[in-house]
Parts: C-alpha cells; sequence; structure tokens
C-alpha cells in the first residue's frame, strides 16, 4: 500500500535569483565580446574597436562579480 507521499507529484526546482541570472547572461555577453575581438585580431584587423574591447575588459568581470553575489546571498539566505 502506498502512502499520499508518494504519490505527490515532484515539486519544481525553485527559480534562480533575478541577480544570478542577470550575472550569467553579462558574463555570457562578455565572453562573446572577448571571442570576438580574438576572432578580429586573428583575421588580421589591427584597428579594433576601442569600444568592443571596453565592453569585453567591463561586461565580463561585472557578471562574474553580480553572479558570486547572488551567490553568497542565496548561501546566506538558506
Amino acid at each position: 500500500m502506498e502512502t499520499e507521499a508518494a504519490q505527490a507529484p515532484p515539486k519544481a526546482a525553485p527559480r534562480k535569483p533575478f541577480l544570478m541570472r542577470a550575472g550569467v547572461g553579462l558574463f555570457a555577453v562578455g565572453v562573446l565580446a572577448i571571442v570576438a575581438v580574438f576572432i578580429m585580431f586573428a583575421a588580421g584587423l589591427v584597428n579594433l574597436p576601442v569600444w568592443l574591447s571596453a565592453f569585453a575588459g567591463v561586461v565580463t568581470p561585472l557578471g562574474l562579480g553580480l553572479a558570486l553575489v547572488a551567490l553568497v546571498r542565496e548561501a546566506r539566505q538558506s
């Protein structure tokens, strides 16, 4: 005979906080910008856009920092 707890549907995993999703998204966009800079440099372009290099240099660590802050906040809540 099965109990009611065994028949209950599994609970959905809790969603990650907005700060974590934003941090991971910014980090991914920054990594794509870094890859674009490397591809352009490997293709022989010497005058790379400064805004792209600055974007890659700022957004990647910013996203990593936001994700780490969200991770610490989530760990402290539980």
